[in-house]
């Protein structure tokens, strides 16, 4: 898709398959963003400075939609509902960046791990797919990344999860069998036994 640094020139909407964004931190590692299904739209990170500030790669065979920015922004000036919509897309990626904020701030793994599977549940639902079978595209290191664990951590949580039954884990299949316990979880102090 783009790297960082590279001219802003579109954003992307996922038509199939999976997306990752990350940026290099100051040590060379590689911090996950973002993770982007169908139907959404990502790239908007190069819009303030014409450069994008992430990598954004497929994480499977993905299909993605070009939208050239020039022309979405001369369209949304001539249709004003277009601009609207462009807007309401704009406004969710920034709610989105602050919920990760806010999920990395002082939670413990057992809720970052389930809002992470509740939101891409959500996600998923919002598309007209299951929203407790889920393929996980991205590996144990790339959710370790985003939420600020280690690997060991997030297995360590998974098999806790399955042990109590919340879910069903079969490599990157996860079947969720009770989303009210992960929910619940959200707001709890429990840690992994």
């Amino acid at each position: 898709m783009y790297f960082n640094g590279d001219p802003f020139t579109s954003i992307y909407a996922v038509r199939s398959g999976s997306i990752k964004c990350f940026c290099i931190d100051s040590d060379g590692r590689e911090q996950v963003t973002g993770f982007y299904f169908p139907g959404e739209v990502f790239g908007w990170d190069g819009l303030a400075d014409e450069k994008y500030q992430k990598t954004a790669i497929a994480l499977e065979t993905t299909s993605v939609c070009q939208i050239p920015y020039e022309q979405l922004d001369e369209l949304g000036n001539s249709i004003p509902s277009i601009q609207k919509y462009m807007m309401k897309l704009i406004s969710r990626e920034i709610n989105t960046d602050q919920r990760l904020i806010a999920l990395l701030a002082g939670n413990s793994a057992q809720q970052k791990l389930s809002s992470l599977l509740l939101s891409i549940s959500d996600r998923r639902a919002l598309q007209g797919l299951s929203s407790t079978r889920i393929w996980l595209p991205m590996s144990r290191g790339e959710i370790s990344s985003y939420l600020g664990l280690t690997v060991e951590t997030v297995s360590r949580v998974l098999g806790h999860f399955q042990r109590k039954k919340y879910l069903s884990v079969n490599k990157k299949e996860i079947e969720i069998l009770d989303k009210q316990a992960l929910r619940d979880l959200i707001h709890s102090t429990e840690e992994v036994e």
